[in-house]
């Protein structure tokens, strides 16, 4: 029998729009996960420096030429990291420091040659030998993210061998993207993160699909985030009034690869959430169902997924 392998995810807020204090949190909470055993942690989306959950409380955001949200707008690049760059530098750091696994989103930015200046919904994957493993840029923006972030590619459409598990992963409604899920399946997932803004009723219902299909463990990452956390710049909306009220509920849970939940959903607390994966549980329920095995249909259907960064 295998040895289990202990995952942690950080449902914990960020400090929005501080990229140095986010990557000072991101430290320590990475140290927590590490003391409790975890040989993997998992940060939500754009964890560095925050989910820009504005862009659908705020309405003035989507106003041309407005000012304040092209002053947050700055604000956010100015805050945003290059890969490779001086925070992938600290964060490979930190993974050789507790010999872990993380895997963490951020707001990329482009300084230079093609897309220069693009902002892009990044995923990072560090091994605890420091190596940047993965880097997934979020295929398709969802409706009002087009307002800050470019398109990605499937360079990163791939699970990475992190010495205890095959690790990939996809953010948000890219779960919703059938090639996108068959890209990540083939490639032999064991464990799939899935990084979400707050992972409300139907991303559930996305996650637990996912660990149904692919017949692998699902660990799905919410985020926090306070009224008091929206930028002053904006007028706060009428229905918002406490500072402490919740906009984002983090709902993190780890999910089995027959779709029940090992450990949550959790809701409206900042935590770790640490569950202990069996990974013999997948070969068990691939007795039934191998969408790359034996429910696999190559010789009817072919799937060409251009994996160069463009």
């Amino acid at each position: 029998m295998s040895q289990p392998v202990r995952v942690a995810i950080v449902q914990f807020a960020p400090a929005y729009l501080d990229l140095e204090l986010s990557m000072a949190r991101s430290a320590e909470l990475t140290r927590d996960a590490a003391r409790a055993g975890a040989s993997l942690v998992v940060f939500g989306e754009t964890w560095l420096p925050g989910y820009p959950a504005w862009l659908d409380h705020c309405g003035e955001v989507t106003l041309w030429n407005n000012d304040a949200a092209k002053s947050v707008f700055a604000r956010l690049r100015r805050n945003s990291i290059l890969v490779p760059g001086p925070e992938t530098a600290r964060i490979a750091a930190i993974a050789v420091e507790h010999q872990i696994t993380i895997v963490i989103g951020a707001h990329e930015r482009v300084a230079s040659g093609p897309g220069n200046g693009t902002l892009y919904n990044t995923l990072l994957l560090f091994t605890p030998d420091g190596r940047l493993a993965q880097h997934h840029r979020k295929l398709v923006p969802t409706y009002t993210e087009r307002l800050v972030w470019g398109s990605g590619d499937a360079a990163g459409l791939q699970a990475v061998d992190t010495g205890t598990a095959r690790v990939g992963g996809l953010i948000c409604w890219e779960h919703w993207m059938p090639l996108a899920r068959h890209a990540m399946h083939v490639s032999g997932e064991q464990i799939h993160v899935a990084v979400w803004p707050t992972a409300n009723e139907l991303h559930q219902l996305a996650s637990r699909h996912y660990a149904i299909e692919g017949r692998c463990f699902v660990v799905a990452a919410g985020s926090i985030m306070r009224v008091s956390d929206l930028p002053a710049d904006f007028a706060r909306p009428a229905h918002l009034t406490a500072d402490d009220a919740l906009i984002l509920r983090g709902g993190s849970a780890v999910i089995a690869p027959d779709g029940s939940y090992v450990v949550g959903p959790v809701f409206d607390d900042e935590t770790l959430v640490i569950a202990d994966l069996d990974l013999e549980l997948i070969d068990r329920e691939l007795m039934t169902l191998d969408v790359t095995g034996h429910y696999h249909r190559p010789d009817l259907f072919e799937v060409l997924i251009k994996k160069e960064r463009r």
